[in-house]
This record gives structure tokens, C-alpha cells and sequence, in this order.
């Protein structure tokens, strides 16, 4: 990692508006690290939420929205979340003459530093979604032992030979920050199709990252891997939907069939 990133550095949040607060970290480092290389075997993106967005109109009145911004699966960077954090704060004293002035200020940004476009949605306050639910059956309640204390891929097993097509969600998942050690808790769709995984399994699995150093997006594409290794699925989805830190949310989408996901808000979220 960059020595300039702002992580553990304390912070100022009165500057102006500054482009440069944006922090990218190459995917390739970590991707390395799953073996993966140019060829991609899944697709998706990285749905962040904002909560904490304000800037000033031309009257020096302060506005409020929440933001939605999309980055794709496959842009050489992802950006470090503090870094966002700093830079979205550098609006607050900053004025616009409307909000659509700052969308487009916000998508170029996050663009450049992303290496590919970015897709950004400001909404009022008023326009903001409630609360929804993962779909399928929850596997929370099963009754299992969770010894492992790192990561195994050889947790995971199918139960049945036949082909099922079936949505199981957890809300047990958590994994650390690389850089402060933080908890990042979540919630974690699986969508497949294939033969059975077995839910227990998968729980165990889900659960033995619960001292995994790596960040949101790396631990969602090692998790595609591992089932995609392990069980075969004809089609799979791992879509993870973190909580926020800082007012922000970062929800991780990788499939091999689906192109893009609903931006549902959480119960932690």
C-alpha cells in the first residue's frame, strides 16, 4: 500500500473541495494473491452507499443527499474507503450551484482514480429506500460447530447429485480491515445453480473468516473461487452487503450470469 495513504494519519474536515483526498488501490495485488489473472471468471461491481453527503448551494445553504456509486468489477483500482470518506467531506463547505453540478464532479473523480467509469446517483433524502431483506432462507439458526480460525475452502461440500437452484443468505459474515484491524460486518448472499450446497457448509465456511485480514471486494472474489472450486455450480452469485463505517457501505457483487445487483439497503445498513 501507497505510504500516502491517509489511513491512520489523524484528519482534517474543514478543508475545500479536493480531488486529491482520493486514495486508489491497485485489485491486481490482491487478485494475484487468489491466482487470478487478466481472463475473469465472474463479472459485477461494487455498489457503495453514502449517507453523509452535504454541500452548499449558491446561497451558501447547506443541501443533503444520499449517494449510490457503482464501480465495475474490472477497474484497475478500487478506492480506499477513508480516502472516500475524506474526499466526500470536502464538499461540505464547497458550493454548487445545483446537485447535478456535484454528481458530475463526484463521477469524474471516482472515475480517474478508478481507472474506469463510474457510475454515480445523488438522491434526496426523501428518495431514500427503506429498509428490505435478503432474499431466500437465512441459515443463521442451523445448528453447527464453527471451530475453524482461518479461512478453508474445504469447509464447503454438496449434499445431492441433482441440480437445484436455490438462495441462501447469512448475516453472521466478518472479516477485518488489513490496515487497522477493524471489524467489517456484514450479511451474504449465495444464488446458484448446480448441485445442492450443503448450508451447514457453507455457514462453517462463511464463519471462518471471521479473522481474515482483506479487504471487502477480496474476500467476496475468494469466496466466488472457493465455491466455484469446491462445488462446481453451473452459476453462481456471492453478493455481500457490509455494514457502514464512517457513513459509507461497500456491497461487493461478483457473478457468472447475472450483470448487476439492487442496491437493497439492510437492516444494519
Amino acid at each position: 500500500m501507497s505510504a500516502k495513504s491517509p489511513l491512520g494519519e489523524r484528519s482534517s474536515y474543514q478543508g475545500p473541495y479536493s480531488a486529491d483526498l482520493l486514495h486508489p488501490i491497485a485489485r491486481e495485488d490482491n487478485r494475484r494473491t487468489l491466482g487470478l489473472g487478466a481472463e475473469l471468471p465472474f463479472h459485477g461491481e461494487d455498489i457503495w452507499n453514502a449517507y453523509e453527503l452535504s454541500w452548499l448551494d449558491d446561497r451558501a445553504k447547506p443541501q443533503v443527499a444520499t449517494a449510490e456509486f457503482r464501480v465495475p468489477y474490472d477497474s484497475p483500482n478500487i478506492i480506499e474507503s477513508k480516502s472516500m470518506k475524506l474526499y466526500l467531506n470536502s464538499f461540505s463547505m464547497t458550493q454548487y450551484e445545483a446537485g447535478e453540478e456535484v454528481a458530475e464532479t463526484i463521477a469524474a473523480d471516482l472515475t480517474r482514480t478508478a481507472g474506469a467509469q463510474v457510475g454515480v446517483n445523488l438522491k434526496p433524502i426523501t428518495e431514500t429506500e427503506d429498509l428490505s431483506g435478503l432474499p431466500g432462507t437465512c441459515i443463521d439458526d442451523n445448528d453447527v460447530d464453527c471451530e475453524s480460525k482461518t479461512v478453508d475452502s474445504s469447509l464447503l461440500e454438496c449434499t445431492a447429485a441433482e441440480a437445484v437452484e436455490e438462495e441462501l443468505h447469512t448475516h453472521l459474515l466478518r472479516s477485518l480491515c488489513p490496515v487497522t484491524g477493524q471489524p467489517d460486518m456484514g450479511s451474504l448472499l449465495v444464488r446458484y445453480q448446480g448441485r445442492r450446497i450443503d448450508p451447514n457448509a457453507l455457514l462453517r465456511y462463511v464463519v471462518s473468516y471471521r479473522n481474515h485480514d482483506d479487504f471487502h471486494e477480496s474476500c467476496i472474489e475468494r469466496m466466488f473461487l472457493d465455491i466455484k472450486r469446491q462445488c462446481s455450480p453451473e452459476a453462481l452469485t456471492v453478493y455481500a452487503r457490509y455494514n457502514r463505517r464512517g457513513g459509507i457501505d461497500i456491497n461487493p457483487f461478483r457473478s457468472d450470469f447475472e450483470t448487476t445487483a439492487a442496491n437493497t439497503r439492510l437492516w444494519r445498513q
